[in-house]
């Protein structure tokens, strides 16, 4: 009787089964509601120090409406100015685009659709700005390089730097349009998710209404905008933001008690990825 020993090599190993206990693991940790909203905190924390610093100190230290030889003036003294503040927009940009990426994967289970409008908001304000960035740049290029003053003379080069900088100005206005238009989206979303309280998605929806008031009575009535600005402009688009900014990154999202019969949050989000 022959005993037929076989190789190592011949021997059958079984393949281990899939472990889809350790891939939803992996995904449960990478679409966490908590993690994501405080990702999306902090990107959204960003956008506002990058974007406070580009149109609330550098472009109006630059700008000065309907006087050409203060505008190229300011361009020329604060030159290194002018281009961190280029850079400062694109970067408000960039960062503007990632938080709302991740508050769409956040909140696209509540509507799709509408987390979609969104996204496509903050894509059309973004274009708006970093496209107001080559014109800023321009500007600063105009004023400071001598061949521009050699072909049109001083005066002409400082009124194609102002014309620049208008161009700048008007359009970072039309921008914000969509800076507060994306603020309904986000405001429906958050109130209709129960991941945050239901006073913060109403405050964001009425500072959508504030901005669209105040810029459209910046192009519609401009004798009467500086008056309401301060009133409409500011107060209520300034609290629906930072507290919005400060929830995601303090207490991220709500943590509701599971319900045998209601998915929790964290399932919904999972089962949307």
């Amino acid at each position: 009787m022959s005993t037929t020993v076989r190789s190592p090599s011949e021997i059958a190993v079984p393949a281990p089964a899939p472990n889809h206990q350790t891939r939803a693991g992996e995904r449960e940790i990478v679409n966490s509601p908590k993690r994501l909203a405080r990702i999306a905190g902090l990107l959204y924390l960003f956008v506002g120090i990058f974007g406070g610093f580009a149109e609330g100190f550098v472009d109006p230290r630059m700008y000065v409406a309907g006087d050409a030889a203060a505008t190229a003036g300011n361009v020329v003294a604060n030159a290194g100015v002018v281009r961190l503040g280029v850079v400062a927009h694109l970067l408000d940009g960039a960062f503007f685009i990632f938080t709302a990426l991740t508050l769409f994967i956040l909140l696209k289970h509540v509507q799709q659709s509408v987390a979609r409008a969104m996204v496509i908001l903050v894509t059309l304000a973004t274009g708006i700005i970093c496209l107001n960035a080559v014109f800023q740049f321009e500007a600063l290029r105009v004023a400071t390089d001598s061949s521009y003053a050699a072909a049109f003379g001083i005066a002409g080069a400082n009124a194609v730097a102002l014309l620049l900088l208008d161009i700048q100005h008007y359009g970072t206005l039309i921008a914000q349009v969509f800076f507060g238009l994306w603020l309904a989206p986000l405001g429906y979303l958050a109130y209709k998710s129960g991941l945050f309280p239901r006073w913060l998605g109403v405050v964001l929806i009425m500072a959508a209404v504030c901005y669209l008031v105040d810029l459209l009575a910046a192009f519609l009535a401009p004798d009467i905008a500086a008056t309401i600005h301060p009133f409409v402009g500011i107060p209520v688009p300034a609290i629906a933001e930072v507290s919005m900014v400060f929830y995601l990154l303090i207490i991220g999202v709500k943590t509701i008690k599971p319900d045998q019969n209601v998915a929790s949050p964290d399932e919904r989000i999972l089962a949307a990825a």
